[in-house]
């Protein structure tokens, strides 16, 4: 019997893939909604990062003037957290044990400055640069949205402590924080007024400018990085610009009610 004779049965669709499963397209609209998601936890991780910026206003602050060696003990409360929810949490919960880790670090380096070396601020960017080293190599590592946490804040600090050296507050620091309780309202609301005039205004505008520019162009840059890194540069932009609020809030305070600043 020739070759050509063979008849092959007809082709059965049921039959085509064995060992897999065939390609599927996306239903309509699935991308819109993945990006729709994607952008929500983003948001809402932002959210949770300026939360952590602004929570020593609030606890750290007043807790370290009165105890400052518990405060720095607090820290492994945080750090321990923070690593337990990085390695056992889901991924919302993840991402936040990432944050409390590179929160960690700025805790505890404020608890050492304001606990024992407020009055002499140029030590105040030394501290908190203390674990500068070992931020640098996480950002390589899966503790990248520690690290752009911790260096976003080490940043903050940095741009604000040139603009107090620059309008000349922090020749009056000293006497602010060694002042009697009673008398540091009004001696912060008399530096807090030397600010007011042309060359301090338009500095501190400039600064807020600019910080909010680098915040802004990191916004852009997380929306066109692949998305394991979209969360670091998320995370920086919103401490960033937490920061720049919190400033302006303290200075607004010690304008108008400096024993409410959290400064003193």
């Amino acid at each position: 019997m020739s070759s050509g004779s063979i008849k092959k049965p007809p082709l059965d669709s049921t039959n085509l893939v064995r060992e897999g499963k065939p390609h599927q397209p996306l239903p309509e609209g699935a991308y819109g909604q993945d990006l729709t998601i994607r952008m929500a936890n983003l948001r809402q991780l932002q959210w949770w990062a300026s939360a952590l910026v602004v929570l020593p206003v609030f606890i750290q602050a007043p807790w370290v003037r009165v105890h400052p060696l518990s405060a720095c003990f607090f820290t492994a409360g945080i750090l321990g957290l923070g690593l337990y929810l990085a390695q056992r949490g889901s991924d919302e919960w993840s991402e936040g044990g990432e944050l409390l880790v590179g929160m960690s670090a700025s805790w505890l380096a404020g608890c050492v400055f304001w606990g024992w070396l407020r009055a002499q601020p140029v030590w105040h960017l030394p501290v908190e640069s203390f674990a500068l080293p070992l931020a640098l190599v996480a950002l390589n590592s899966r503790w990248r949205v520690s690290s752009s946490f911790y260096l976003a804040s080490l940043l903050g600090t940095a741009c604000t402590d040139l603009m107090m050296k620059i309008t000349g507050v922090m020749d009056q620091w000293p006497a602010v924080v060694e002042a009697p309780l009673n008398e540091a309202p009004i001696v912060l609301n008399t530096t807090a007024k030397q600010l007011l005039h042309p060359q301090p205004v338009v500095a501190l505008v400039s600064a807020a400018l600019l910080i909010g520019f680098m915040a802004q162009t990191m916004q852009i840059k997380g929306n066109n990085v692949p998305s394991s890194a979209q969360n670091a540069w998320a995370v920086a932009s919103s401490v960033l610009v937490t920061t720049v609020v919190i400033d302006g809030l303290f200075l607004i305070a010690a304008l108008i009610a400096p024993s409410l600043s959290g400064l003193i």
